[in-house]
């Protein structure tokens, strides 16, 4: 099997199945130096954990990480990161009557198609169960963006037919993120969404949605002008979770009805200093263990009245505030009667058992901010050689 390695410079491998003894994270690239210890992981992989609420499946793994490599007397010593989580609530069981069945809106037809023969026990290497080391490498990838004064933020913007009105993204602060279960920083709509998924959840059903991700005081000139852009990176990024659909940036989609004088961002003086009070203001957040670096951006002679752009134009940043959105599907495993085929193509009947999350919005807003990082401090580190100082 290929593809398991994300990044250039910053490259992260994972390997495990969700039914599996449990999972194994390498980070490759990361710079010597970094202070790191397990307890900087936590915080991120508790908010991807299962069981966190009624709102999420209840399947009980701590998510323990153990670093058995990278780092040596509380920094680590520029070799591979070695992070290991071990399985703990596995209850393969639950997936026995099905293993001859293919799941509707799952991978089990075309893994099948592709390798001859899968896992069946949880969706093997195809489960969501994988995003505990993306969440943990991308906890890693935060400390270093930090240290540059880039702060990255998720939250749920839609589930459902429920909109959340964010007029400004760059003001979102992780507490509001955190103040409701299903992560929307505008309490009403949160309250609202919360009901939407209790009510789906009582008629064993799905909700789907969007979250938004937000990256402040991103530098201009990260990502390259061709096939490597930096919103084509961002979105492989996106694309590549579990359950994602669909990806946008800046007026995305809706820049289809607009007229180029409409859509374009005037250009004005700098210096951006939109970028400052979020990054500083948060920067807790991000774990920091150093004072941020100055700003590239704050020192750029340009930026724009509007960010229609959402912070990159030609596949580059701009300066601006990086924001991106991802479309999640209603969760595909749900407890009630489909129609399906066997493995032979006979018509039957399957009921999905195990414990699922009747929304994914909630657990998929530190997996995007984590893949959002990984792309940003990749791109961070390319840049350092693409011109000569001065």
């Amino acid at each position: 099997m290929a593809g398991n390695t994300f990044g250039k410079l910053f490259r992260v491998t994972t390997a495990g199945v969700s039914h599996g003894p449990g999972y194994v994270c390498i980070i490759d690239g990361c710079p010597a130096g970094l202070e790191l210890a397990a307890a900087d992981l936590l915080p991120d992989l508790r908010r991807r954990r299962p069981g966190q609420s009624k709102l999420t499946t209840q399947r009980d793994e701590d998510d323990a990480p153990e670093i058995w490599s990278g780092v040596f007397e509380g920094k680590t010593d520029g070799t591979p990161i070695g992070i290991l989580f071990r399985n703990a609530d596995q209850r393969s069981g639950d997936y026995g009557d099905i293993k001859d069945k293919y799941r509707p809106g799952h991978a089990d037809y075309t893994f099948d198609a592709k390798y001859g023969f899968r896992d069946y026990r949880g969706g093997g290497r195809s489960s969501a169960r994988e995003t505990v080391c993306r969440v943990a490498a991308g906890a890693v990838a935060k400390k270093l963006l930090a240290r540059a004064g880039v702060r990255v933020l998720g939250y749920v913007k839609q589930v459902g037919d429920v909109i959340a009105d964010v007029p400004d993204p760059t003001a979102v602060t992780l507490e509001q993120v955190e103040a409701t279960p299903v992560r929307c920083p505008v309490p009403d709509a949160a309250q609202r969404m919360i009901e939407l998924i209790d009510a789906v959840r009582l008629d064993r059903d799905s909700v789907g949605g969007v979250c938004e991700l937000v990256a402040t005081g991103v530098p201009p000139g990260l990502g390259e002008p061709v096939f490597d852009k930096l919103k084509a990176d961002l979105g492989k990024a996106l694309l590549s979770l579990p359950a994602v659909l669909g990806f946008e940036y800046g007026a995305g989609f809706a820049a289809a009805t607009m007229r180029g004088s409409a859509n374009n961002d005037v250009f004005v003086p700098g210096p951006n200093e939109s970028h400052e009070s979020p990054v500083a203001a948060n920067a807790a957040d991000c774990n920091a263990t150093a004072a941020p670096e100055p700003l590239a951006a704050s020192r750029a002679p340009v930026r724009t009245e509007s960010n229609r752009h959402g912070g990159m134009l030609g596949g580059i940043s701009s300066g601006m505030p990086i924001v991106c959105r991802a479309a999640i599907k209603p969760t595909s495993s749900i407890p009630r009667a489909q129609r399906t085929v066997t493995r032979d193509g006979d018509p039957t009947e399957i009921l999905v058992k195990g414990r699922h999350d009747p929304c994914l919005l909630p657990r998929f807003v530190p997996m995007g901010e984590a893949m959002i990082a990984l792309v940003l401090i990749d791109h961070l580190l390319r840049s350092k050689v693409s011109r000569l100082s001065g």
